[in-house]
């Protein structure tokens, strides 16, 4: 249990990608706190499963990633209740398609905020706690569209461009001081945020179901399968081992060969 004695924050982690996550570093002995929105019963039994898994603690909140201030009252109560954060993950967001033309201004502002905005909030409320233990792991779930664009995801696309960029800048910055940042870019995970977008692309395009499934999402995989949230979760796992410190700044892809191209 490598993770003993460490604490890792993962926002949007009640479900898929960022529950993942959670389960992996309890696995290793982590405390952890988990964020999002859900059914309060469901969350309730991910925590108590936390608990028993890591023998150190979880803990969840449900800080607004659209509200700065609630984003620094949950890494301070991190700090306060489990220690550290010594590893963030930044895995909140959303998703929503339309043609630019007529995209909502509200879905633009919204998914900026959470899929962009929240990790510079959690970022600075949460480098300072690393840089007094001079040790700290922050990974950001990225996407292949960090990389390459789809049509009809003008927001998300440029979230996840804008995050891989904000990575690297704080990467710089806290080179000297034992904290690596980089970004997890996977392809299309089988997940809640995935599957629900799918409506929304048949109208867009045009399509049937199967067709967005084998013609859209994973068209661009050359391996012709999802992305496993477990995937995921064991690529963040290495980057908190002592073996990846010289890795910083990275934005490393897990796509099924989709960015190959």
């Amino acid at each position: 249990m490598f993770l003993k004695g460490k604490t890792a924050l993962i926002t949007g982690s009640t479900s898929g990608i960022g529950l993942a996550y959670a389960k992996a570093f309890a696995a290793e002995g982590a405390a952890v706190m988990i964020n999002g929105f859900g059914d309060a019963d469901a969350i309730e039994a991910e925590r108590a499963g936390l608990t028993e898994t890591s023998g150190a603690g979880a803990l969840y909140d449900p800080a607004d990633m659209t509200k700065p201030g609630e984003i620094a009252r949950m890494v301070a109560r991190c700090h306060a209740e489990l220690g550290g954060p010594d590893i963030v993950v930044n895995n909140a967001g959303i998703q929503f398609v339309s043609p630019v033309t007529e995209f909502p201004k509200d879905k633009w502002d919204a998914i900026i905020a959470i899929n962009l905005t929240s990790a510079f909030h959690v970022m600075q409320a949460a480098i300072p706690h690393m840089r007094v233990k001079r040790w700290g792991r922050i990974i950001s779930t990225a996407s292949a569209h960090s990389l390459v664009a789809s049509p009809n995801k003008a927001a998300y696309v440029a979230a996840k461009h804008g995050l891989a960029g904000l990575s690297k800048s704080v990467a710089l910055e806290t080179a000297t001081d034992g904290i690596t940042v980089n970004c997890i870019s996977p392809g299309y995970v089988w997940t809640p945020l995935v599957e629900n977008q799918i409506p929304d692309t048949m109208k867009a395009r045009g399509l049937t179901r199967e067709q967005v499934i084998n013609d859209v999402l994973l068209a661009a995989q050359p391996t012709k399968q999802f992305v496993t949230p477990e995937e995921v979760a064991a690529f963040a796992l290495f980057l908190c081992r002592d073996e990846a410190a010289s890795i910083t700044g990275a934005n490393l892809t897990a796509d099924g060969g989709w960015t190959a191209a």
